[in-house]
């Protein structure tokens, strides 16, 4: 497994779905196919960072 924010493979597993990246220090959760990606904050809560890697699945919205 590869971070997708830095591509390094330095990934530890802490948890059973849940991945830490050393290289960012990102959190990763795989969920089947699905991966998300969070940022821990200083005080220890995670905060989503799908918003940024993962744009081309989210719902688009048009303006009329």
């Amino acid at each position: 497994m590869k971070c997708p924010n830095c591509n390094s493979k330095d990934i530890g597993k802490i948890g059973s779905h849940q991945y830490y990246c050393w290289g960012c220090f990102i959190e990763l959760t795989v969920n089947g196919e699905k991966m998300s990606v969070y940022q821990v904050e200083e005080d220890g809560t995670l905060s989503s960072l799908d918003d940024l890697f993962f744009e081309d699945e989210m719902p688009q919205i048009h303006a009329n």
